[in-house]
């Protein structure tokens, strides 16, 4: 990879604070990172400290700067496990509060442009009211990062968000449509090409794109290399190939203890191995205040034995789903799973919950033809039953069809990691911005 050593161009990265947005961004800056441009990540103090806790694969600290601004108070109310919607309404504060970075942001952006010649500043797509100070900045340039999937943005489905986020969006498009450059995209034409090419169309010229994904890291877990000491890694290295199911459903997502009670039964009536990732939402600051202890049924763990490993804190996602004994991931579907997923060869078994993730289902399921449906989102309200849960599992683990579904998704992570344009994209990229 070519060394750029003039430091004529600094990349500003600006995400949204919400766990799969922030992690997008931090991912995309290792990638970046190889071209030896100077790294900057700028938010609230309190999300850059949960971003930089969970980050996994690779140390930021070496290679990016955060700047770290405080913000006023806001309130951070607990996840509703039985709201009649899955959005997470309780970030909602947190995101109206990221109006107040736009100075301290600009002000930066200010400081930079002093000292190089040009500023690339990489936001999320959702918090673009931020920059809307950046057009006065003559050698700033600011680039739309969409953390969703190109198929869901072709297929929007108004039915997965709350009528307050579509109002938020709205705001964001129109500070975008003002500042933006460009769009990248943590996708490549190998999962989506079709998808891409409509967007491309869509854009007006002015606006470039790039397909950069899967941003992740992609090399498969090796046990002699492995930085990750977690008790289910360690289990993992004593199980067979493909023999074990993930249950995750991201770090947005509450159920009810009915719900919980339903998971639990249809896994233990599955019969097959699984690691469970049970946790509640994230509130819109994780470090404040208490959160709920989801309850399993009495003598859940004891009955399930050494079948099933629970985990109620954070988990290594990544070296779990690029482990060879893992052979499905139950998931709600979040973009940053589906791209982990697929770029590690696993099939997934999907239960979307809101916004992209009814669409992202319909691609793995329907177009790319590599997962289960679990849940239909036409039955979003209803309760999925401990049977339903039981029959998907065994049909994506234990059938000819579950087998076909991992040979389908191998082929297409080798397609994406070893044969993929995104490494192309990325360098097109880079081309650009230090042109």
């Amino acid at each position: 990879m070519a060394k750029l050593t003039n430091h004529e161009v600094a990349i500003v990265m600006v995400p949204l604070p919400a766990q799969g947005h922030l992690n997008q961004l931090l991912h995309l800056s290792r990638l970046i990172s190889a071209y030896h441009l100077p790294l900057h990540f700028a938010g609230s103090a309190v999300h850059l400290r949960q971003a930089k806790n969970r980050i996994h694969g690779w140390n930021p600290l070496s290679t990016v700067k955060f700047h770290e601004f405080p913000i006023p108070n806001y309130e951070t109310p607990l996840p509703n496990p039985n709201s009649t919607t899955k959005f997470p309404s309780q970030l909602m504060p947190s995101f109206h509060a990221t109006s107040h970075l736009r100075h301290p942001i600009t002000a930066l952006l200010q400081e930079l442009s002093r000292n190089y010649r040009r500023v690339i500043v990489i936001y999320d797509s959702l918090i673009a009211w931020v920059l809307q100070d950046a057009p006065s900045i003559s050698n700033v340039e600011c680039y739309s990062f969409r953390s969703i999937s190109a198929f869901s943005i072709y297929s929007w489905d108004k039915s997965s968000v709350t009528p307050e986020f579509t109002e938020y969006t709205r705001v964001q498009f129109e500070f975008r449509e003002i500042v933006n450059s460009g769009n990248l995209y943590n996708s490549c034409y190998e999962i989506e090409g079709f998808y891409l090419d409509w967007l491309a169309k869509e854009k007006s010229s002015r606006n470039k794109q790039w397909a950069i994904g899967p941003l992740n890291p992609v090399k498969l877990y090796d046990k002699n290399n492995s930085l990750i000491s977690h008790k289910c890694v360690n289990w993992l290295d004593e199980q067979e190939p493909n023999s074990v199911i993930f249950v995750s459903f991201g770090t947005t997502t509450t159920f009810s203890d009915e719900q919980i009670k339903e998971i639990a039964s249809g896994l233990e009536k599955s019969e097959q191995k699984f690691i469970w990732v049970l946790r509640e939402a994230d509130k819109g600051d994780i470090f404040t205040g208490e959160s709920r202890e989801v309850e399993l049924p009495e003598g859940y763990e004891e009955r399930v034995g050494k079948r099933g490993v629970i985990v109620r804190d954070w988990a290594p996602q990544l070296e779990i789903l690029g482990h060879v004994s893992t052979g499905g991931f139950m998931s709600h579907c979040g973009w940053n799973s589906c791209m982990e997923s697929i770029s590690m060869g696993v099939p997934i078994l999907a239960w979307p919950m809101h916004s992209d993730q009814p669409r992202n289902a319909v691609l793995v399921t329907e177009v790319l033809k590599i997962g289960v449906e679990l849940r239909d989102w036409a039955k979003r309200d209803e309760l999925v039953s401990s049977v339903a849960v039981a029959e998907c599992v065994k049909r994506l683990m234990d059938s000819a069809e579950g087998d076909e579904m991992r040979k389908r998704v191998m082929e297409l992570s080798k397609s994406v990691v070893d044969g993929g344009g995104s490494g192309r994209e990325m360098a097109s990229f880079i081309a650009h911005i230090t042109r």
